[in-house]
């Protein structure tokens, strides 16, 4: 049995269609990923399955149990945590995670056990009587995780939970959670880092409420049809301009200090030396290279528009 089976799930907020006849399954002790813009509809499909939102067709379970049949029994195995995790700012650390416990009913000879646990992952022990509003922003995203991981859920679902956060703390984050799936637990994330795909099992590509793609991470860049090159030059955006121009070029981005340019048949070497004349200079490096996921996303986008 699947930890999460949805099938033809929908909601709408009006006339927007939020989440559009959406079908996925989670393996139980999987790391599946939701990757996508703001929009895309993964905040709406995460309440749903956390029973705080009904939808209005299809069907959605959590261990086998209807999320709008079965609110209370889901709740006692789930854990979730949204982009605002609501943490007590005047209470310390400690007393933050207490106070969950007492939410989750977690019973008191089990309780020092398990905080102890969560401060061995998150380090926050020596942080422990720290008021959580003077904690640093990638601090607070751990104790919040920490809060919703007290009564050990089977199930966790994370709602964007490195938004904001510096890189250091996101890499941290994500060990946080190797850690937790490697206890057993099954782990829904959203983000909207395409980086992050490579951390997940699997991952599903949302767009305007709908599934486009989902797979491991090797098998959704095997879905990009293109040759991908990567160039360089002295001045990007004239490359940008130059290129788009061209027949035969399907894509175009900025990617860190390098254009990527997807072509729909490979260039040939004297094709590339007479663009290099014909900018003067501006071209001085292309050789073909892997797309990564921002790259299938904004392919399968453009394919969905």
């Amino acid at each position: 049995m699947n930890a999460i089976e949805i099938q033809g799930l929908t909601r709408r907020f009006g006339s927007l269609i939020a989440v559009n006849n959406l079908s996925l399954q989670v393996r139980k002790g999987e790391l599946f990923g939701l990757i996508g813009p703001d929009g895309a509809g993964k905040t709406t499909l995460m309440r749903m399955l956390c029973t705080l939102l009904k939808p209005h067709a299809g069907r959605a379970t959590l261990n086998g149990l209807d999320v709008t049949q079965e609110t209370h029994r889901i709740r006692s195995f789930l854990g979730y945590m949204p982009q605002r995790f609501s943490l007590y700012m005047d209470l310390s650390v400690e007393q933050n995670l207490n106070f969950f416990a007492n939410l989750f009913q977690v019973p008191e000879a089990e309780r020092s056990r398990r905080i102890e646990q969560l401060y061995a992952f998150s380090r926050l022990k020596p942080f422990k009587d720290r008021p959580a509003g003077a904690l640093s922003g990638g601090m607070k995203q751990k104790l919040a995780l920490s809060c919703a991981l007290i009564h050990t859920p089977e199930i966790l679902i994370l709602d964007e939970p490195t938004t904001g956060v510096d890189p250091l703390s996101r890499k941290e984050f994500w060990e946080i959670l190797k850690s937790i799936q490697q206890e057993g637990t099954t782990i829904l994330v959203s983000t909207p880092y395409m980086d992050e795909a490579d951390m997940c099992d699997r991952v599903g590509l949302m767009f305007r409420g709908s599934m486009v793609a989902q797979g491991t991470p090797e098998e959704v860049r095997h879905l990009f049809p293109y040759t991908l090159y990567s160039i360089k030059g002295k001045d990007l955006h004239a490359l940008r301009d130059y290129f788009s121009r061209l027949p035969g070029v399907r894509q175009i981005q900025l990617f860190g200090d390098a254009l990527h340019v997807a072509f729909s048949e490979p260039p040939g070497e004297d094709q590339w030396q007479q663009w290099a004349q014909a900018l003067q200079g501006n071209l001085t490096q292309w050789k073909t290279t892997s797309p990564g996921i921002e790259d299938v996303f904004l392919y399968l986008m453009e394919t969905a528009a």
